[in-house]
């Protein structure tokens, strides 16, 4: 039996730890995503609308507000969909190896996807290669959670 028990605990020695993810979010210092606007007003209304702070729904460690109960029921049935891209950073300075603020103006969908820009100059740089720089960005992004995150 101890030769069984010691077997077991040599074998559980050499499993692999759980990995632990690190996340890497754009927030504010109240833990507010997107500067409070709506993260599904991007879609519909295809403009940065501001969030009512009434409306919210908490997610990864993050606060979204929501203009209407609509959009927040859409975000709750699937919030991949409407969630930023890169954590909410500036997708052009992602695909530079930094992470860089935004300017919800400047915002774009690609691809069903919303990705935050620092700037619409930044925005149009960035289009002048929209699939190189996408590819870039999503090649660094994991280098830039696992350095900057927090678990």
């Amino acid at each position: 039996m101890k030769k069984l028990s010691l077997l077991f605990l040599v074998a559980g020695l050499a499993l692999p730890a759980p990995a632990q993810t690190k996340t890497l979010l754009n927030l504010d210092k109240t833990g507010v995503a997107i500067q409070g606007y709506d993260p599904v007003a991007f879609f519909t209304d295809n403009k940065p609308v501001k969030g009512k702070p009434e409306i919210v729904l908490k997610r990864d460690g993050a606060i979204y507000f929501f203009a209407s109960k609509e959009h927040k029921e859409l975000f709750a049935r699937d919030p991949a969909k409407y969630e930023p891209s890169f954590g909410g950073y500036c997708a052009y300075g992602v695909s530079r190896n930094k992470l860089v603020e935004i300017d919800v103006d400047a915002f774009q969908i690609v691809d069903g996807r919303l990705l935050l820009q620092y700037s619409r100059g930044v925005r149009n740089d960035f289009n002048k290669d929209t699939k190189g720089n996408l590819t870039k960005a999503e090649a660094n992004w994991p280098g830039l959670v696992e350095k900057k995150g927090s678990k």
